[in-house]
């Protein structure tokens, strides 16, 4: 679980509902089923007219994702760069079936990615034919995470129109019944906008930002792979350990760059 996001979460109901509270000493008057399903019925409903049924489901069980943790974001790239560094010393003792032992289970489980890189460098690819084939992998992987993010993003556009639709319909309701009694007016219009709330409250704290979290990790992950590459094409060219250090150590902030001299025995 993510701590950050659900702390968010639960936060953007405590200010919205704080602020009801505090307001009115008639809170209920924000409820209204009608208006709800105009806005979360009609967004969904635009969803899947607009993306096929496969894309449209990923759309959504995006949004539980972004309340699950994020491995790429808590994880040291110190720690990648110092993993490509033994992988290159490996190579100079104990050839390519050296590297081939070392690709786990674990691995292919925990970094499936790397451990896809490494066996190319196995099967005796070049450096420059694993950087090909891994960067279509890695511009495919990010099409298909762009796709799902801006479904999401669109329902974000789309809540706060369904919430002016219902809003319209309210009014025409209204207006079509001034005739009789005046005292409705008001109620009737309070009830006509409670459609634009929620069509607010859904874009702006829930799809726009899970839907930027989304992305902003999909960032984080393909940073990782790009430095996870690059050392997969160093250890193909047959470079040497410290060499792949100093390159690949240019992803990540000085203060928390992979040592050779410092690191390799302690096991950091």
């Amino acid at each position: 679980m993510s701590k950050g996001t659900l702390f968010g979460f639960i936060a953007a109901i405590c200010v919205v509902l704080g602020s009801i509270l505090s307001a009115t000493d008639r809170p209920l008057a924000f409820v209204d089923v009608p208006s709800m399903i105009i806005v979360i019925g009609g967004t969904f409903v635009a969803l899947f007219l607009s993306y096929e049924t496969s894309l449209a489901l990923k759309a959504i069980k995006l949004m539980g994702k972004a309340f699950g943790r994020h491995k790429d974001s808590e994880i040291s790239l110190k720690d990648e760069v110092g993993q490509i560094v033994r992988w290159a010393y490996i190579i100079q003792k104990n050839g390519l079936q050296g590297l081939e032992n070392e690709i786990t289970d674990d691995v292919r489980t925990n970094n499936p990615f790397l451990a896809y890189g490494a066996d190319l460098v196995v099967t005796g690819y070049t450096g420059a034919e694993i950087k090909t084939i891994m960067e279509h992998m890695m511009e495919s992987q990010a099409e298909r995470d762009r796709r799902e993010t801006d479904a999401l993003k669109k329902m974000g556009g789309d809540a706060p129109a369904f919430g002016m639709l219902g809003t319209l319909i309210g009014l025409i309701i209204m207006l079509s019944s001034m005739g009789g009694d005046l005292s409705a007016i008001g109620p009737s219009m309070a009830v006509a906008l409670i459609t634009t709330f929620y069509g607010i409250i859904l874009a702006r704290l829930i799809f726009i930002p899970l839907a930027t979290k989304m992305s902003a990790r999909n960032d984080v992950t393909m940073f990782k792979n790009n430095l996870q590459m690059e050392g997969l094409v160093l250890l193909a060219e047959r470079k040497s350990p410290r060499y792949i250090q100093d390159k690949i150590n240019s992803f990540v902030s000085l203060n928390e760059q992979f040592s050779i001299d410092r690191d390799m025995n302690s096991g950091k």
